[in-house]
C-alpha cells in the first residue's frame, strides 16, 4: 500500500497537496490473513508476490505473524500495489494494480475448516479453492471486494458473504445472493456495525466505539477476525 494523506480527496482532474506519505504491507488477502492470525487462527495464505523488494517485505510480514506460506509463489510479475489517498476525515480513495495477484491459480490449497477469499485474485482460482472446501465439508466465506460482476457459479459456492452496504447493492441485493445458495449475508455498515441476513431474518450487531484514524482495511479486519472466530466454533452472531 502506497499511502498519501491529504486534507481532502481530489476531484477529477484536480491536484491537491499531500501532507505525508508512507508505504505499508497490504492487499486485501494479506490484510485478512493477518487479521485471522492475530485473532488466534492457524492461518495459511494462498497467493503470489513478485521477485521484488515489495514481495520480500510481504513474505516477511507473513513470517512475522506466523502465517504459513507454502502456497505463496514468487512470480515474474511485480507485486500488487494499492495507491491510497486518505483525507483528514479518515475517508479514502484507492486504486489497485493487481500485478502478481493476477497469476494466482489455486491449483493446490491447504486443508482448513474455513476458506476465506476476496476479489483481488482471479475468479477461477476462488472457484477452485471453494470447490475443494465444499468437497471437504469446510465453510466458505467471500468478501466480494473490490466489487465486480460475479458468476452465479461462484456465488453458489459461498456459504457466507461479507459485502459492505454499497457492494451488496451492486451484486443485486441480499435476496439474490441468498437465492443462489448463501447461508448468510453479512452487510457491514461502517460506523453503524453490521447486519446478518439469514433464513431466520436479520440480526444487527453494533460496532465497538472507536475514534477512526484510517479506515483502509477495516472490512478486511472484520472478515479475517470473523473467520478466526468461526474456525474456533462460534456461531455467526457471536463471531460478528
Amino acid at each position: 500500500d502506497l499511502v498519501a494523506t491529504v486534507d481532502r480527496l481530489p476531484g477529477p482532474g484536480e491536484t491537491v497537496p499531500g501532507t505525508s506519505y508512507a508505504e505499508y504491507p497490504g492487499g486485501k488477502g494479506l490484510n485478512q490473513a493477518v487479521a485471522a492470525a492475530r485473532a488466534g487462527a492457524n492461518t495459511s495464505f494462498v497467493g503470489a508476490v513478485g521477485h521484488d523488494s515489495a514481495g520480500e517485505m510481504l513474505l516477511g510480514v507473513m513470517h512475522d505473524d506466523g502465517i504459513h506460506t507454502a502456497h505463496v509463489h514468487a512470480v515474474a510479475e511485480p507485486s500488487g500495489r494499492a495507491l491510497i489517498f486518505v483525507s483528514a476525515e479518515s475517508e479514502n480513495s484507492i486504486v489497485v494494480v493487481a500485478g502478481a495477484n493476477d497469476t494466482v491459480q489455486a491449483d493446490s490449497v491447504p486443508s482448513a475448516s474455513v476458506y476465506l477469499s476476496q476479489l483481488e485474485v482471479p475468479v477461477p482460482a476462488i472457484e477452485r479453492a471453494f470447490t475443494v472446501a465444499r468437497e471437504a465439508g469446510a465453510l466458505t466465506v467471500l468478501n466480494p471486494a473490490p466489487v465486480k460482476s460475479l458468476p452465479d457459479s461462484l456465488l453458489a459456492l459461498c456459504d457466507v458473504l461479507t459485502p459492505n452496504e454499497h457492494e451488496v447493492e451492486l451484486l443485486g441485493g441480499v435476496d439474490r445472493l441468498r437465492s443462489l445458495g448463501a447461508k448468510a449475508v453479512i452487510v457491514t455498515l461502517g460506523a453503524d456495525g453490521a447486519d446478518l441476513h439469514t433464513a431466520d431474518g436479520v440480526v444487527h450487531v453494533d460496532p465497538y466505539p472507536v475514534s477512526p484514524v484510517d479506515t483502509t482495511g477495516a472490512g478486511d479486519c472484520f472478515s479475517g477476525a470473523l473467520c478466526a472466530r468461526l474456525a474456533a466454533g462460534d456461531d455467526l452472531p457471536t463471531a460478528m
